[in-house]
């Protein structure tokens, strides 16, 4: 059984949709609406944030259907399942709208390089240089593969807002907010023309939504969450705009400069706002901005590419996952060809004005690049409009999370108004649009599409035989409720390592009074760019292999088998953990990726044992501890005293270090091992505190055992942590090691933070050694 564990929640989606929206359009087109237009630039945002509200409704209805990745190629591929030309053509159309969406992002960075940024000996560059530059360095960076946390989104979220922040405030301090509001309030502009125009050219600001849709795969309960948080986005983002034209109307820069300025108009306003430092604020959040958004849809362009390659409507290749990135290689590399080949023909080739397209007598530039763009994604989302009406029509009875109130008429109003924009874009773009459009639906018919496609299907389980269901309930009823077992959650990334820790969590597992179950969970690691339905049958296949190899072992001890997919392993480790109620964790101690180490160590909640690669179950027939005094060392100290009881040599090791580490004491330590009548204790000198535990234990044997780092601050940091350092030296000893880090609430955090003063006064004020539990050895 394959799971994919889902782990953005609503403030990660809300942060995705926000962060995509606030990108090159308010950058660059608030000075264009402005100038053209005034004050009424505020109706003209307004109407293209409804407009896009419309179609937004109609997404968040469909992702509480299909909590998937894709997007309107989704809803449209099940909606219109026998239209196979149709969802071909929505599929590249979605893949040209956000392919043109990055080329206009990363044109519009490349005027404000070249008017902020670039020394004017550099000048004599071709316009688009940089951001083809940008376009390749972002292109590698996705097909080789990146991660990208939430709490990542959060952070870059919360830098655009707040650069957009400082630039209102800045004009409404330079005004004052009296004047401020009276000199927006007499600029307004009655063109009713110029209005929907600049509308046209603003709806790809509001296009972000589709972000949020697009990951439903990954979002935590997709049915409530996806239309909250696009309604919140759409709404904060359209106040953060009102108020961006709000200051630009505002600006003491004359309204020709402005309108000569164009898209690089803000900068210039923020200087005369905040000055010089304020213009290199903006600047700088605005290039910043417009990288991000960039990368995004660069993603979004080569998750459909993939999609559409798994249906048969692109070449096969774009859905193959490369062997050592895990990406689709191939699809995030023809996403960046069309990104680069639009910015050099639109700004390089044929600008707006001079070039090669003055001598041709055609002339595009950064207008119609985003008249090209915009249509791109106008025209599916109309599509969209209509697929949720057939959609009512033809599924009746499926069950919808969200519903758009007043259908027909309100996706009806949706094509009208998604047709009205088009009509209102550049015609130069539209017209460029329409004709790549038609030449590649030409194509495509006269290919055919792959052979052998599959579509792209909603599996809906089947309702059990009534005697196969009340068999089942039978055997459920029959067996142990989880509550009733001792539960060990074993996370296994080499399928070839199952056997062997299986073994060894059943042996820890012995320590406990319950009977036990040892869950074993791989995880296959989803990269950002890659659709994690790609990578499900091999994920299937890594969980077959460990069922088929603890089958053909001899066991004794109840065990289960799941893969998950997931963008992060340590996530879905505790939310596992938590979901199955686990009550320890036997895990490895990745070398390669420490951070899944540190959050599942530090967010689990149970008891964790890290164990290093040679840990077999037979080493705990030995069992080497170190004096220790935090709070892990503490916490294992009942296992190891369970494990003596049963026969186990315990050999205690008490560790002065003259460099670097902490001195132990074993006083605590004997006294906490009530079973065992007595322990071996070794009084050792050594450089550090590891090379103490290392060495000795290597001298007699079996596994050492430590607890987790206890100084988190300062110190860990200069000097890494004891574990870490124990680990790294018993690979060169062959000494098998297992890390322990106990369940860590507030208290023990604070236990944790205390540990070091608590350890000097110990070592400054000893007490005497007990006398009652005979006399331990020592090693010189």
């Amino acid at each position: 059984m394959v799971q994919h564990t889902r782990t953005l929640d609503f403030k990660i989606a809300f942060a995705i949709g926000l962060g995509t929206m606030i990108a090159a359009g308010i950058f660059s087109l608030s000075g264009t609406a402005v100038a053209a237009i005034g004050s009424s630039a505020v109706v003209a945002f307004v109407i293209a944030a409804l407009i896009a509200g419309v179609t937004a409704a109609a997404y968040s209805e469909f992702a509480s259907i299909y909590s998937e990745n894709g997007g309107g190629y989704l809803f449209c591929s099940r909606t219109f399942e026998d239209r196979d030309l149709l969802t071909y053509a929505i599929g590249m159309s979605l893949f040209l709208g956000y392919t043109g969406t990055t080329a206009f992002y990363l044109a519009t960075m490349d005027e404000w390089f070249f008017e902020f940024v670039l020394p004017e000996w550099l000048h004599v560059l071709p316009h688009g240089t940089t951001g083809v530059l940008t376009a390749v360095l972002l292109g590698v960076l996705n097909a080789r593969g990146t991660e990208e946390s939430g709490g990542f989104q959060l952070l870059v979220t919360g830098a655009k807002v707040a650069v957009l922040i400082a630039f209102i405030g800045g004009a409404f301090t330079f005004r004052g907010p009296t004047t401020a509001v009276t000199e927006f309030t007499t600029s307004f502009s009655s063109g009713a023309v110029d209005i929907l125009t600049i509308s046209a050219l603003a709806f790809i600001t509001f296009f972000g939504f589709s972000a949020i849709a697009a990951s439903a795969g990954e979002i935590i309960e997709p049915q409530r969450t996806v239309p909250r948080a696009i309604a919140a986005s759409m709404v904060t983002v359209t106040v953060l705009y009102a108020f961006v034209i709000v200051a630009m109307v505002n600006s003491p820069v004359p309204a020709e400069i402005i309108a000569e300025q164009g898209e690089t108009a803000m900068g210039e306003v923020a200087a005369g706002f905040l000055g010089p430092i304020g213009r290199s604020l903006i600047v700088a959040g605005a290039i910043f901005s417009m990288v991000s958004a960039s990368n995004a849809s660069i993603l979004a362009a080569s998750s459909i590419g993939s999609l559409m390659g798994r249906q048969g409507q692109a070449p096969r290749r774009f859905s193959r996952i490369h062997p050592e990135y895990g990406t689709p290689f191939w699809s995030v590399a023809t996403a960046t060809a069309v990104i680069i080949v639009l910015i050099a023909v639109f700004i390089g080739v044929l600008p707006a004005e001079g070039g090669l397209g003055a001598a041709v007598g055609l002339q595009l530039g950064l207008t119609a690049l985003t008249g090209f763009a915009t249509l791109n994604l106008l025209l599916p989302l109309a599509v969209v409009n209509v697929a949720l009406i057939v959609s009512r029509r033809r599924f009746p009875d499926i069950q919808r999370g969200f519903s758009v109130p007043g259908v027909p008429v309100v996706p009806v109003v949706g094509i009208l108004a998604n047709l009205g924009l088009i009509y209102n874009l550049p015609l130069e773009g539209v017209v460029t649009g329409l004709v790549l459009t038609g030449v590649l639906v030409v194509a495509y018919v006269v290919w055919g599409g792959a052979p052998g496609r599959k579509e792209l299907r909603r599996e809906v389980p089947h309702e059990p035989e009534p005697e196969a269901a009340a068999e089942a309930e039978a055997e459920t009823t029959a067996e142990p409720t989880a509550t009733d077992r001792h539960r060990i959650l074993v996370p296994v990334a080499r399928p070839g390592r199952a056997l062997r820790y299986v073994r060894l969590a059943a042996a820890l597992g012995s320590t406990a009074d319950r009977e036990l179950l040892v869950h074993v969970l791989n995880v296959t690691q989803v990269p950002d760019q890659t659709p994690w339905e790609t990578v499900q049958d091999t994920a299937a296949a890594r969980s077959r292999r460990i069922e088929d190899e603890l089958d053909e072992a001899t066991l004794d001890v109840e065990y289960i088998v799941e893969g998950h997919t997931c963008k992060d392993v340590a996530f879905d480790i505790v939310q596992t953990a938590r979901d199955d109620d686990a009550d320890r964790i036997l895990m490895g101690y990745p070398e390669r990726h420490r951070d899944v180490t540190e959050t599942v160590g530090s967010k689990a909640p149970c008891d964790v044992f890290f164990a290093s690669e040679t840990v077999v179950v037979d080493d705990l027939d030995t069992i080497n501890v170190g004096a220790g005094g935090g709070q892990h060392h503490r916490a294992l100290l009942p296992v190891v005293d369970t494990l003596g009881k049963r026969g186990s040599d315990l050999h205690l090791i008490n560790v002065s270090s003259g460099e670097q580490g902490t001195d132990e004491t074993s006083l605590g330590t004997v006294d906490a091992l009530d079973d065992v009548e007595q322990p071996a204790v070794t009084d050792v000198f050594a450089g550090s505190v590891a090379e103490g535990l290392v060495e000795t234990a290597a001298d007699n044997g079996g596994v050492l055992i430590v607890g987790a780092s206890r100084d988190r601050w300062l110190k860990q940091a200069l000097f890494g942590s004891t574990p870490d350092e124990v680990v790294r030296l018993s690979a060169q000893r062959d000494v098998p090691v297992l890390v322990y880090a106990s369940e860590t609430g507030v208290r023990g955090q604070l236990s944790e933070r205390l540990f070091p003063l608590v350890r000097y006064l110990r070592k400054r004020f000893p007490r005497r050694r007990p006398t009652t539990r005979g006399t331990p050895s020592r090693t010189e």
